[in-house]
């Protein structure tokens, strides 16, 4: 695994581990404010973070030579972004939930890209990973 990606993707997850946290703790934060605002700046980097990785997967799609498969992928690829932004109409909590299952359901579609070698095989132990820390914190801000 390319050092860089480790580093970018433990990087990422510093906004999801710090809203979560300050969600547990009760505390304000500068800039973002109270719990209400809190959630609301953690759901947008969410919805951010998942598009990305929808984008991710239109990218590999993109090196496919199978037409029926490449044109799969870049229908998965797109259903990130709409869950996200939908999952932004819900009320609070259940729009956290959405995300929670969002991004374990791809992170398990990604992990299936490494093992059917398409991607890399680091690729699909590093999203195991990032996307396990994303759920937990997704998870307990969704029950603050």
């Amino acid at each position: 695994m390319p050092a860089i990606t480790l580093w970018l993707g433990i990087g990422g997850l510093a906004p999801f581990l710090v809203l979560a946290i300050a969600l547990v703790a009760g505390t304000s934060l500068p800039l973002i404010g109270g719990d209400v605002a809190i959630r609301a700046a953690l759901m947008a980097y969410a919805v951010a973070i998942l598009s990305f990785l929808g984008g991710v997967r239109w990218g590999i799609a993109m090196g496919y030579s199978d037409g029926k498969l490449a044109v799969r992928d870049f229908v998965i690829a797109v259903i990130p972004a709409i869950v996200g932004w939908a999952a932004t109409l819900l009320p609070a909590a259940a729009g956290l939930w959405a995300m929670t299952l969002a991004f374990v359901l791809l992170g398990l579609m990604d992990y299936g890209l490494a093992c059917r070698t398409v991607a890399p095989e680091w690729y699909g132990r590093l999203r195991l990973g990032l996307t396990a820390a994303v759920a937990v914190a997704l998870g307990v801000a969704a029950m603050t």
